[in-house]
């Protein structure tokens, strides 16, 4: 099989430019992409479970504790008890972590806007429509 021919080759090569696109726009913030995508979902819904913040951000559970605690050494957020359930924690952002938050979300979008900018409007929603499909099927 060629590798024009191949998916997964095709997809690899297509994240492998996302993230390094990404990578350049929030280092600027001294962020990495993940740290950032992390505080603008935390921005979006602050002070919720570590747990929901896995499955928002489809992080396991390794992953994601190393980078709240690189986050939480920043301090850029908390971890607080939950009052309702002892066994997890809520994740606060600090002032500063909503600050940066704030700045990760506006980077984001931007590189989000340029990175599609050579699709056309219908172009860019058929590839959130295939992609939403694939991992949907996945899933399965």
């Amino acid at each position: 099989m060629q590798e024009k021919d191949c998916i997964f080759f095709q997809l690899a090569k297509a994240n492998q430019l996302a993230s390094r696109f990404l990578s350049q726009k929030v280092s600027e913030l001294n962020l990495t992409p993940v740290q950032a995508l992390v505080l603008g979902f935390l921005h979006q819904e602050d002070q919720i479970t570590s747990a929901e913040l896995g499955k928002k951000t489809g992080l396991d559970s390794a992953t994601l504790t190393g980078i709240l605690d690189r986050l939480e050494a920043a301090e850029f957020i908390e971890r607080k008890n939950n009052p309702e359930d002892r066994r997890s924690i809520h994740i606060h952002l600090t002032l500063k972590g909503n600050a940066l938050s704030k700045e990760a979300i506006r980077v984001i979008a931007g590189a989000n806007f340029e990175f599609l900018q050579s699709l056309t409007k219908e172009e860019k929603r058929h590839l959130f429509d295939i992609i939403k499909k694939l991992r949907l099927g996945a899933a399965r």
